[in-house]
């Protein structure tokens, strides 16, 4: 007699069972998975790989044939066919430095607001304002620029640094004032930077561990005191790569510094004087190059933009991972 209770075990034709065809199905996906991922993942460095060596490639004339010269000499002279890239590098640099010194104070006390004071209702409508300049387009930052900065930097701003504050003997401020300047380029970087500091430098404070705080607060400090002792200086690897961050976004901006700051190819110690910087210096020529010494010029500049920025970035993602790794 057979048991008709005894549970059958179904088996396809070539004797595998449901359960194993499942599993194996579910591991070809799995390794499937995986390829696609690594792929992708392994595409990024790879296309970085692929553009330093297109630009590589495409300014290595210009860059063989001045030598050193090409990075220290002042003459941009086109129909002489002479390329020294030293002003748009100063105008990159001073620039760029004129915008940390301008917003780095105020991202700060924006994120030290948003972290440690402003109540919980406003920190995120702040946030997001803060943010949102961040999303705002570069030539809306240079038409803003034309029409409501540069009337200011003639007057009063101009007057006002050169006369109130004292400072007409000194070079920085010398010369005469016609808006367009590397001055105005540095304020409009300083806005246009400001969301990404304010946004590094805020994580960052979120990730100083409470103890922290409440080991401060607990030896009678106050809390302006506690911010000071105990949480900017363990965020201080982080705060440092915020700022970093910032200037490497300063250092490739274009469109909105080509529209201020003038762009006259000489080396002034004036801030009211026209520059030029890498990024301005290959968007105002680029479409006009014609001959291939002048193109691989451009790539030169653009070269060095690149390895400047890269090396930037790096620097202050290594510093950002210093403080947050192993914070939630």
């Amino acid at each position: 007699m057979t048991d008709a209770a005894a549970p059958t075990r179904e088996t396809d034709p070539l004797g595998v069972s449901p359960v194993a065809a499942a599993m194996k199905a579910s591991l070809h996906g799995d390794r499937i998975y995986h390829v696609l991922t690594t792929a992708f993942a392994a595409a990024v460095p790879l296309l970085l790989l692929l553009i330093a060596i297109s630009i590589g490639l495409a300014a290595w004339p210009a860059l063989s044939l001045a030598g050193l010269s090409f990075i220290t000499a002042s003459e941009w002279d086109v129909a002489a066919g002479q390329f020294g890239a030293a002003p748009a590098i100063y105008g990159t640099l001073v620039s760029s430095a004129i915008a940390l010194v301008l917003a780095t104070p105020l991202a700060l006390g924006v994120s030290i607001f948003l972290s440690e004071i402003a109540p919980k209702w406003l920190r995120q409508p702040v946030g997001f304002l803060v943010d949102l300049l961040a999303a705002i387009p570069s030539v809306v930052y240079g038409l803003w620029g034309i029409f409501v900065l540069i009337p200011l930097m003639r007057d009063p701003v101009g007057p006002f640094l050169r006369e109130t504050l004292g400072l007409a003997k000194t070079p920085m401020f010398s010369g005469p004032n016609y808006g367009y300047s590397m001055l105005a380029a540095g304020v409009i970087l300083a806005i246009m930077i400001l969301p990404f500091i304010s946004a590094v430098t805020r994580e960052v404070l979120l990730a100083v561990p409470r103890s922290q705080r409440e080991a401060a607060l607990a030896l009678g400090a106050t809390r302006w005191e506690m911010i000071r002792d105990a949480v900017l200086p363990f965020a201080r690897s982080g705060i440092i790569g915020g700022i970093i961050l910032g200037l490497g976004r300063a250092l490739g901006e274009t469109m909105a510094v080509t529209m201020l700051i003038g762009n006259r190819p000489e080396i002034s110690a004036s801030l009211f004087a026209p520059g030029y910087t890498m990024a301005s210096l290959i968007a105002n020529e680029f479409s006009e190059a014609t001959s291939d010494m002048h193109l691989s010029a451009l790539m030169a500049v653009g070269a060095v933009l690149f390895v400047v920025t890269l090396i930037v970035n790096a620097i202050a993602r290594w510093l950002v991972w210093r403080v947050t790794k192993g914070a939630r």
